[in-house]
């Protein structure tokens, strides 16, 4: 059997080192990206653009923690987050341990090759053809798509613009250019923006730093992991409840788990409200600052539940539960999910605190050519202001698809799949297989944001290795 990886991202390092040996006796990886296994997150780029988890729970290889830690050793003592007690890496760093879990990987296989092209065309016979950009065929037996996730969107119609940056990253190359008194404005206000804020402040810059959304809230801060067994919030808890599986018996679920933990529920969920109505961002980050050793483990359970829990129940929510998460409480969520780690925190918040750095709610409008400078006129719910550059920091949407595959999801969609209603590709949850014509096509999996149908958490390394086990062990069977 001869398979074909389309992408060679973390999903593609996770799947081939999930692949048992002597499951196929060739694989191709197909990726035009000059650094395979990196993907876009995990490109060489400055050391402030930083791995925004702990070794623990970085792992490439599902079901074993430790993989990571032990490719780390020593070097994680340069990277110490004080605050966190964990080493908390340069993406650089990780995208070499990607690399190195590859090539290891690639040495399984009789036959192993990675061609530099992307795949535009597919159709489907005795054997599956892959068709590259350059216009060549490549027949293969099965067909694994680890393309990574959708490309940030432009919501005001800036590119081309001067002074605009629609794609921050490599941040080494974007940030190059701001000059150091320059009056910038993020756009965005999550863990992009985050990087950008910190990165800028590194490279010694001197101008105001707006982060500009429509929220105004930045996501939590990371506590000290600690260890907490779940007795409620798992998965057959959930398939034990009497009655469907809605957010009410969920949030019944998480009132036991913090009950048997000596915390409530309702305060929790109170203060996260409130956090998320007031417009004291920096009192806000302080108190997580503050919190980072602090007993109370409510947050972490969020987390945890929205990364463990959280995409195996998520078919199971009726489309208004599901609605009412993505479209009014997709921040906070998020928010939750997906905290910046304290050191980052550290720095943003002494930025606050010299006026460097200021949050700017409600925005309404970007138009260009309006500052001093020639640059842009932002119009916000307290008023306007100018800025002589604006970074785009929007996250794309969850399970959106990359603008380099649409031509390959093209062909897909004419040879039977379809498009999920939340975003990504239909794919059997149970196996990872693509639905082709409504049925779990065994030759054809999906590995990534790009397997549609999941909560709008960013599927972070846990979650993309999770599923590279399942689809290699669905390839092996």
């Amino acid at each position: 059997m001869e398979i074909g990886i389309i992408g060679a991202g973390a999903a593609a390092v996770g799947l081939l080192d999930a692949l048992p040996p002597g499951t196929a006796e060739a694989v191709t990886v197909f990726d035009p990206a000059p650094l395979p296994w990196r993907g876009r997150p995990y490109q060489p780029d400055l050391d402030s653009v930083r791995v925004n988890v702990t070794p623990e729970i970085s792992s490439i290889r599902f079901g074993d923690g430790g993989h990571y830690v032990r490719w780390l050793g020593e070097r994680g003592a340069v990277h110490m987050d004080r605050l966190l007690g964990r080493p908390l890496v340069p993406r650089g760093v990780f995208g070499g341990y990607l690399e190195d879990t590859a090539r290891a990987a690639l040495t399984k296989f009789g036959r192993a090759r990675v061609v530099r092209a992307a795949v535009t065309g597919f159709s489907a016979g005795e054997r599956l053809t892959l068709t590259t950009a350059d216009g060549r065929r490549h027949e293969v037996d099965r067909a694994v798509l680890c393309v990574g996730g959708g490309t940030p969107h432009d919501h005001y119609g800036l590119t081309g613009t001067p002074g605009f940056v629609p794609d921050p990253y490599p941040l080494e190359r974007t940030l190059a250019d701001v000059p150091a008194d320059g009056d910038v404005a993020v756009l965005g206000s999550g863990l992009t923006a985050v990087d950008i804020v910190v990165s800028l402040a590194a490279r010694g810059h001197t101008g105001r730093i707006s982060l500009v959304s429509r929220s105004g809230a930045l996501p939590y801060v990371w506590q000290r992991p600690r260890e907490i067994e779940l007795r409620h919030l798992t998965f057959e808890r959930v398939r034990a409840l009497t009655g469907p599986v809605t957010l009410d018996s969920l949030a019944g679920l998480m009132r036991a788990e913090l009950a048997d933990h000596g915390e409530d529920w309702d305060e929790l969920a109170a203060r996260i409200a409130a956090d998320a109505r007031t417009a004291d961002t920096a009192g806000v980050l302080r108190r997580g600052v503050d919190e980072v050793d602090a007993p109370a483990v409510g947050r972490q359970i969020l987390r945890i539940t929205a990364h463990g829990l959280a995409p195996r129940v998520w078919r199971m929510l009726p489309g208004a539960d599901r609605r009412l998460l993505r479209e009014r409480h997709f921040r906070t969520v998020t928010g939750l999910a997906s905290p910046m780690v304290p050191v980052n925190a550290a720095a943003l918040l002494d930025l606050f605190a010299s006026g460097q750095l200021e949050a700017v709610r409600g925005i309404r409008k970007i138009e260009p050519g309006c500052g001093p400078r020639g640059g842009f006129r932002l119009a916000h719910a307290a008023g306007e202001r100018t800025a002589d550059l604006v970074i785009n920091a929007v996250n794309p949407p969850p399970h959106a698809i990359p603008r380099a595959a649409e031509p390959l999801v093209t062909a897909l969609l004419a040879a039977g799949a379809a498009l999920d209603p939340s975003g990504g590709l239909r794919t059997d949850p149970a196996s990872g297989r693509l639905l082709v014509g409504g049925r779990p096509d065994p030759r054809v999996h999906v590995v990534g944001d790009l397997a549609g149908g999941g909560s709008f958490v960013t599927s972070g390394i846990p979650v993309v290795a999770a599923q590279a086990h399942l689809a290699a062990a669905s390839l092996a069977r």
